[in-house]
């Protein structure tokens, strides 16, 4: 039974996020936006929500390993199996904004998160501060959307109308897909003995990872490759300042040593995505296929750790 709920889930993330796509492009030309700026906040914000909803959950219920486990494995999935996945459907030209902004607030994010984290717990007032460092990249981003906004032709678009309710209706069934996906997942891991730590770098954060997947590849194969990487990292900003912001400030976090090497390798892939963009701002199939190798390495590591 967990796996029929486990492909019924899966349908519903890819039919989510194609609606939200659809969406998302439309309010992006109708508002005169550029694409990546949609990527960076809506689709980012929407399709963090499963993120959001298991580690806000969590950290409620006392499930510190999960809370954090969730986001730090969800960001590493998105850098490079997320981005990767995109470049190997179609090979796309990096965003000059997401290269000199956006790679950089996800690296300093990251830090924060370190920094934060080394007494032992994520507190009430880094819960605050990371929300506070939310409100000032959202604003980056509003100013930037009214520097940036579009004068050419819109081309085919959606009515306004339809287009909010397939962002609404995309996001309500990429929620309960993610849900579907994390419950039978779990369900099927948990007899293998794996621990809450392992659970959430693996079976949880791929599972709520997987509308950043679904939409970064939908999007890729519809030629809006703006919004493909703006998604994936905005998504891995988003899951640091929004849910972890909004998990300490309700509940304080314990860490364990595990969670702060995986916060390591964190920076470590985020500074490692920025120095191949400096060198060359293509993403190549076979940079595509290296990031799949690299987390497939580090999949490795963390189950026989």
């Amino acid at each position: 039974m967990a796996y029929l709920i486990l492909i019924v889930g899966m349908f519903f993330l890819i039919k989510g996020a194609d609606f939200f796509v659809d969406g998302s492009s439309s309010v992006a030309k109708i508002m005169k936006v550029p694409s990546v700026i949609i990527g960076l906040t809506i689709v980012a914000l929407g399709t963090s929500l499963p993120e959001a909803s298991v580690s806000i959950t969590a950290s409620i219920a006392g499930n510190n390993e999960l809370a954090l486990s969730n986001v730090v494995g969800s960001n590493i999935f998105n850098t490079l199996v997320v981005v990767g996945c995109s470049a190997l459907i179609t090979p796309f030209i990096m965003d000059r904004d997401i290269v000199k902004r956006d790679l950089l607030i996800n690296i300093l994010s990251s830090v924060v998160l370190f920094v934060l984290v080394l007494d032992g717990v994520l507190g009430r007032v880094d819960g605050v501060l990371l929300l506070v460092g939310l409100a000032g990249f959202l604003a980056i981003l509003i100013r930037s959307a009214m520097k940036n906004r579009i004068t050419e032709e819109m081309g085919e678009v959606l009515p306004l109308g339809k287009s909010v309710l397939f962002i609404v209706g995309g996001i309500i069934t990429i929620i309960l897909g993610g849900k579907l996906v994390v419950d039978s997942a779990t369900i099927i891991a948990q007899p293998l003995g794996m621990s809450d730590t392992l659970i959430g770098l693996t079976v949880v954060s791929i599972g709520t990872s997987l509308p950043e997947l679904v939409t970064s590849v939908v999007a890729a194969r519809k030629g809006e490759s703006g919004l493909s990487l703006g998604n994936a990292i905005g998504s891995n900003i988003m899951n640091i300042l929004f849910i972890l912001g909004s998990s300490g400030s309700l509940t304080p976090i314990a860490v364990i040593s595990e969670n702060i090497t995986d916060i390591i390798v964190l920076i470590g892939i985020a500074i490692f995505v920025f120095a191949l963009s400096k060198i060359s701002d293509k993403m190549t199939r076979a940079k595509g296929i290296a990031f799949k190798g690299i987390y497939g390495v580090y999949l490795a590591y963390i189950i026989m750790r």
